[in-house]
């Protein structure tokens, strides 16, 4: 690069900083959108999955950025996170000390939340909580993900638990993917906590797995009707989620990804703690 294309760069960079807008990629490299199972505090205790995170992580392109939406966080009209580091949210019960003394501290960003305030003006107002930190939906996965914690996070509320509306959340925040940002979606596709199995002794019962095979077709067709109306039309779903904010960040991801071309595939998989799928979605 000559002295005037550096200087050139550094001065879009700085207009492109005072819009609230990230730089496109020079290398061109588009990131995908991912839905993740984000498994609870002791997922990090787990050697096998803490390894498949990490491996998904090393076969991602490297993300300028991170914006998640968590299963943990509603909260209306959308609302960013802390843009600089802060606390995180230990935003579960009962479980030994050492749970609670886990820390993350990524950096901050408050470039990207300009970003998505602009991406999301024509939808309403954008709200901020600067003291909200990122919650064990956020943090749990990105420590075995990005272990450093040196990529920005930033985390967005979910606005509703209505399907269609966060598909066309994600939809305008779409741009971030070809700007380096991984807009990540955490929750688990199954979820019923009154059905646990800690001990992994018991068989993964049958609508689980019906309720799973249904989701991963529906998923690799990218079937917007079918996933949008999952409450009606997929097997099982009373059982499978007696309530639906595990389900709809998927719904947020896809639409982050609708216009990318490529199939959806699925990094991780299996089941955990009996019902739960680990399904795992990469969008583009």
């Amino acid at each position: 690069m000559t002295r005037r294309e550096s200087l050139g760069v550094m001065a879009a960079g700085a207009a492109a900083a005072a819009a609230g807008k990230l730089l496109p990629r020079r290398e061109g490299t588009e990131m995908p959108a991912i839905f993740l199972a984000h498994g609870a505090p002791v997922l990090l205790d787990m050697d096998e999955w803490v390894a498949k995170l990490a491996a998904w992580a090393r076969a991602l392109p490297r993300p300028r950025a991170i914006l998640v939406l968590s299963a943990h966080w509603e909260r209306r009209p959308p609302t960013l996170g802390a843009t600089q580091t802060v606390p995180l949210v230990y935003d579960f019960y009962g479980f030994p000390e050492r749970y609670y003394r886990q820390t993350y501290p990524a950096p901050g960003a408050p470039e990207l939340a300009a970003r998505v305030r602009s991406l999301l003006a024509a939808r309403g107002p954008v709200a901020d909580a600067p003291d909200r930190g990122l919650d064990h939906g956020a943090y749990v996965p990105l420590v075995a993900m990005y272990p450093e914690a040196d990529v920005p996070v930033l985390q967005l509320s979910l606005p509703s638990l209505d399907p269609r509306e966060l598909f066309e959340l994600g939809r305008s925040l779409a741009p971030l993917r070809r700007e380096g940002v991984l807009v990540m979606g955490s929750g688990f596709l199954t979820h019923n906590l009154r059905l646990v199995d800690f001990d992994g002794t018991a068989p993964v019962p049958a609508w689980a797995l019906d309720f799973d095979g249904w989701a991963k077709d529906a998923l690799a067709r990218e079937d917007v009707a079918a996933l949008v109306d999952f409450q009606r039309v997929a097997p099982a779903v009373a059982t499978a989620l007696p309530t639906t904010e595990h389900f709809v960040p998927v719904l947020a991801a896809l639409g982050a990804a609708a216009d990318s071309g490529a199939a959806a595939t699925f990094p991780i998989e299996g089941f955990v703690w009996g019902p739960f799928t680990r399904r795992s979605v990469q969008f583009g």
